[in-house]
Parts: C-alpha cells; structure tokens; sequence
C-alpha cells in the first residue's frame, strides 16, 4: 500500500500536489468555520466574549463547557493555521 501510494504521489506534478493539499485545506477550514460557528449559536457570543466573561468558572467548570472551550480553542487555532498554509501554498507570505 504505503509504495503504491508513493508511486502515485512521485507522478503527480506540482500543480496536482497543489491542488490535492488546496482541496485538504479547504476541507478543514470548512469544519473549523462549522465548529467555530456552533459554539458561537451555542453560548451566544464568539471566543473571545466567552473567555472574557469567564463562562467556563460560571457554568461551574462541568466537563461539557470545558471540553467546548477547548475543542472551539483548537477550531480557532485551525482557521488560522489553515488559512496561513493556503496563503503560502498560492504564494503569498
């Protein structure tokens, strides 16, 4: 398996690659912005409210607002990770 898929990659040109990571950012950049957008209806403010108005102290640290917090941090963090990664893939810095 792991030769054929090296195989495939070895004959794909730069422009396929491009392509293919361009398609993958564009795959996780859509779940970050669906997460992101679901914790933002959910709690009824962005992040950055949420964190500032110390939600996660105020529902009494209950394992449901804290994984929220944390899996909405990790989402934020992706949006602009993956869209650093799609500038620098169409050559902006």
């Amino acid at each position: 398996m792991k030769t054929a898929i090296k195989k495939q990659i070895d004959e794909m040109t730069e422009d396929e690659l491009k392509e293919v990571l361009r398609r993958d950012y564009i795959r996780r950049l859509t779940r970050y912005r669906i997460t992101d957008d679901f914790y933002r209806k959910k709690y009824g403010m962005d992040y950055e409210n949420f964190e500032k108005t110390n939600i996660v102290e105020r529902r009494g640290y209950t394992y449901e607002v804290e994984s929220d917090a944390q899996e909405w941090e990790l989402a934020l963090d992706g949006i602009i990770t993956v869209e650093k990664k799609l500038k620098e893939l169409s050559g902006g810095n």
